[in-house]
């Protein structure tokens, strides 16, 4: 009976670790968080050209409480996203304080432009990110599109005060559309690449897409494609992130199960 007894405790708790979906939740955070720092970049640098009007309904995710300032009179050109000090809402739906600071060596769609993106006291829904990310225009691929190297080593301080979580991720994100008009919202790009976790346990993981992430600039969320998800001596998970409809809804398949996760 003793040994029956320990056996289905021992069950029971592969079970649960199997069907933890937090490793792919996390992951899928540190995406959002550090894939929209480049978004916001882009749109704050037409702000501040004159092309768009802090506050307006145009805006993808700078609200009127945004301040950016652009400053072109140093070397690397420096551009500050200030949120203020109060949670600062988006157009996106997410709260955001403190600053991002951009340096950048030339202009985006400029081919060897390096874009550096560093953080002052910054909070996405009072979570809080630190970190460095690194943008280089490649030029131009084989299939005629503009593409770009980003390295990323980041760290989250969750808000509910249960740790930290560290994302490093190398990738290559693809201009499929939208790049010959001046807009914004019609931009999508195709992000390839790896990444690694730690989490707030200790617990360690490494991910690789395997089909090309799609981002819509229009839509918050990533709208398509898949990412194998391998936590340190736990089963395979797969993060899918749907069939191109923009919503928060994924799944994650572990064991030939299938979950559910909504995205933040």
């Amino acid at each position: 009976m003793v040994s029956f007894g320990l056996l289905f405790s021992s069950c029971k708790k592969d079970n649960v670790q199997s069907a933890d979906t937090s490793f792919s939740s996390d992951n899928a955070f540190a995406e959002s968080v550090y894939g929209n720092v480049s978004n916001i970049a882009d749109e704050a640098y037409d702000l501040s050209a004159g092309g768009l009007k802090s506050g307006n309904d145009s805006n993808i995710y700078l609200g009127p409480c945004a301040t950016v300032t652009l400053d072109t009179t140093v070397y690397p050109y420096e551009l500050i996203i200030d949120f203020g000090e109060v949670n600062c809402l988006g157009n996106d739906g997410r709260y955001r304080r403190g600053k991002i600071i951009v340096t950048f060596t030339g202009r985006y769609r400029h081919p060897g432009t390096v874009i550096t993106h560093g953080f002052d006291d910054y909070y996405v829904n009072d979570n809080k990110v630190e970190g460095t990310k690194v943008v280089t225009n490649m030029g131009l691929n084989d299939a005629g599109n503009m593409y770009y190297s980003i390295e990323i080593v980041g760290v989250i301080y969750k808000a509910d005060n249960s740790g930290t979580v560290s994302w490093n991720s190398s990738r290559e994100r693809e201009w499929v559309e939208g790049r010959s008009t001046p807009r914004l919202r019609d931009d999508v790009y195709h992000i390839t690449g790896t990444a690694s976790g730690i989490r707030p346990n200790g617990s360690t993981w490494d991910a690789e897409i395997i089909n090309a992430l799609r981002v819509e600039l229009n839509c918050r969320w990533i709208v398509k494609g898949t990412i194998n998800i391998q936590p340190e001596n736990r089963p395979l998970r797969i993060l899918d992130f749907g069939d191109g409809e923009c919503d928060n809804i994924a799944t994650v398949l572990i064991n030939g199960v299938t979950y559910t996760i909504y995205l933040h």
